[in-house]
């Protein structure tokens, strides 16, 4: 099985090197200056969790030929360039493409490739990088299928995976699965950009991650609205108070601890881009199901000018 890992950021580069290192035959798409860096010195990775540093001489390509025929194609990238990329997709051969990241328009995304099998993944995978090198947590857990009414892509994805030592979420409801991680994920940014990047200053502020909470629900409320459900199953209880002490009590470690920094403000620092487009996209969600967010929108006005606000 040929695999085009479309992408060499945190993400891009942890799925090339996982693969590569469990036998797949895999090519990384990398351009520029960073292209030219793996290419020249191979891929580095120092992996925080584990206090190591690996380096492959993954294959290394800088585009994407209509002509190159591969079997399955994970495209990671950010959310705000997956325009840019996708008449290059339809162009190509491969018939099964991975959209992997954050995404509020999956239904959109995957009817502009009505000739391709799309899928959708997101990966538990933070970190920044250098010139030379990637650094980052890598947890080996990939959550990943196709919208609810498409076929089921379970085997083939169990092919792609087998002997990875990923493990592999199957979520046959990719679409509501991004909904909900976007409704989580940008009021955490909120808070990024609240603290200029620097979680520890609300390890004390508990009434501002009761507000940041609070517009969690909110986004939930919105999405059940839209005729969307609510996953993981286990946030179908967000108004309850065993959801507000699991969720506040992880808001406390993020901000007390290095976690917070990895998982959430490098990339909140380094991509205010796709946090404003996907705040923007899912208040069109909100605004279609006719419903007020004032919290969310509280929220988003003490960003210290780091979120574009539309």
């Amino acid at each position: 099985m040929r695999i085009l890992v479309f992408g060499a950021g945190v993400l891009g580069g942890n799925l090339a090197n996982n693969l590569y290192k469990s036998g797949k035959d895999v090519t990384l798409l990398a351009r520029g200056a960073w292209g030219k860096e793996i290419r020249k010195n191979g891929l580095t990775i120092h992996h925080k969790l584990l206090f190591k540093k690996t380096n492959i001489p993954i294959p290394v390509v800088s585009e994407l030929k209509p002509e190159d025929a591969y079997d399955v194609i994970f495209v990671v990238m950010r959310y705000t360039q997956l325009d840019a990329v996708i008449d290059i997709l339809n162009a190509n051969t491969t018939k099964n493409i991975v959209l992997v990241g954050n995404n509020i328009r999956a239904r959109e995304y995957r009817d502009r490739m009505p000739e391709k099998n799309v899928m959708f993944a997101f990966a538990l995978s933070a970190g920044h990088r250098d010139e030379t090198s990637i650094e980052s947590i890598d947890l080996k857990k990939i959550t990943i299928g196709q919208l609810r009414e498409d076929a089921s892509n379970e085997a083939l994805i169990a092919h792609i995976f087998a002997g990875t030592g990923y493990k592999v979420v199957y979520q046959p409801n990719m679409e509501d699965y991004l909904l909900c991680h976007a409704a989580f994920v940008i009021p955490v940014s909120f808070a990024c950009y609240y603290s200029e990047g620097d979680l520890r200053r609300l390890t004390r502020a508990n009434s501002y991650i009761d507000r940041v909470i609070e517009a969690n629900r909110e986004a939930y409320r919105a999405i059940e609205i839209s005729g969307h459900s609510i996953i993981p199953e286990s946030d179908n209880d967000y108004e309850s108070d065993n959801y507000y002490k699991k969720t506040f009590l992880f808001f406390k470690a993020m901000c007390a601890t290095r976690l917070g920094k990895i998982c959430a403000s490098d990339h909140a620092m380094c991509a205010m881009d796709e946090m404003g487009a996907l705040n923007r996209d899912l208040k069109k969600v909100f605004d279609a199901a006719g419903i007020d967010y004032p919290m969310w929108k509280a929220l988003e006005q003490h960003t210290n000018g780091y979120l574009e606000i539309s």
